[in-house]
């Protein structure tokens, strides 16, 4: 390895990645308390792989698909959504806030089924080719992109209703 492209320690991994990694991580699971878990599970992960980081140049990636995976994992147990509450309570309190949007885009996120959210958050935040997610996910390249129209076309539907339900009357 040249000097540019030197294994980093994982302190340096924490300080350029953590903000990216919660986001991410809050995408998945709605919840800050699970985002903060799942951040650290993330970096402890990342400590005691960091040999396998083959690139430094793409921890980010790398990363990003360490939280995925671990998110995967925690999904696989009993799990209760407050979903409608959320939903709920932004409706009510009829937001006008800078925070709305990005409010709005994460509970429109948690309403859809975890494949087509996943899906969406490799596409667009993990910034993944199809056929890197296709790769990822051991599907066709064909199954990603249907999968990922009817995810886009889900979560659109998902936008426009709560659009019009905190839309001033």
């Amino acid at each position: 390895m040249d000097e540019g492209s030197r294994q980093p320690t994982i302190e340096e991994l924490v300080v350029q990645h953590a903000q990216t990694v919660f986001r991410y991580a809050y995408r998945l699971s709605g919840s800050v308390a699970d985002a903060e878990d799942l951040t650290q599970e993330t970096f402890l992960l990342a400590a005691k792989n960091i040999a396998q980081l083959e690139h430094p140049a793409r921890a980010q990636g790398w990363l990003l698909a360490i939280t995925r995976n671990a998110f995967l994992r925690q999904r696989r147990g009993p799990h209760v959504t407050l979903l409608d509450d959320m939903a709920a309570t932004i409706v009510e309190s009829q937001l006008d806030s800078d925070d709305t949007d990005e409010q709005l885009i994460q509970i429109a996120l948690q309403s859809l089924p975890e494949q087509q959210r996943v899906m969406i958050l490799m596409f667009y935040f993990e910034d993944m080719s199809y056929k890197d997610i296709a790769r990822e996910l051991g599907v066709p390249i064909g199954t990603v992109m249907s999968r990922l129209a009817r995810a886009k076309a889900a979560l659109r539907k998902k936008l426009d209703a709560l659009t019009k339900k905190v839309a001033p009357v």
